[in-house]
């Protein structure tokens, strides 16, 4: 009698580093369309945070269909530097950072956002929740990947 436990291939941790992609796709593509569809003018901090997602659909997506864990290794820290952006721009929409702080000059301001989502979310507040979300995701697939 052989134990059914030995046959079985341990997790290899895909469907972490593809629900990560997924994630950075849906972002890249929700702040495409705000822009470019709705015609709202990202204010510096929002493009500060495109600098950071947009790599990460491309980096993801290479990674997760080649199967490389070098791709998540290269995205942690583009994800972790958009959720510290995204933190200090929700910090500014909440009110909780000083006004002396706020980093926009002309063009929209950083600090009043006027689109509200889902009952009063703010698109700070969803852009830390997927860069946190892919960060997140990327630290359980590299951790069920280590050798």
């Amino acid at each position: 009698m052989t134990d059914r436990s030995t046959q079985r291939n341990p997790p290899s941790g895909w469907s972490w580093l593809m629900a990560a992609w997924g994630m950075a796709l849906a972002a890249t593509l929700g702040a495409l369309f705000l822009g470019e569809v709705m015609g709202m003018t990202p204010c510096l901090l929002c493009w500060y945070q495109r600098i950071f997602m947009f790599p990460l659909a491309f980096i993801l997506g290479m990674a997760a269909f080649a199967e490389d864990r070098r791709g998540a290794v290269y995205a942690l820290p583009l994800a972790l530097g958009g959720a510290a952006v995204a933190g200090y721009h929700t910090a500014l929409v909440a009110g909780w950072a000083p006004q002396w702080w706020v980093p926009c000059g002309s063009g929209p301001s950083c600090s009043e956002q006027s689109l509200e989502i889902l009952g009063g979310v703010q698109i700070p507040w969803l852009s830390l929740a997927a860069f946190s979300a892919i960060a997140f995701l990327l630290l359980v697939y590299l951790r069920k990947t280590r050798s």
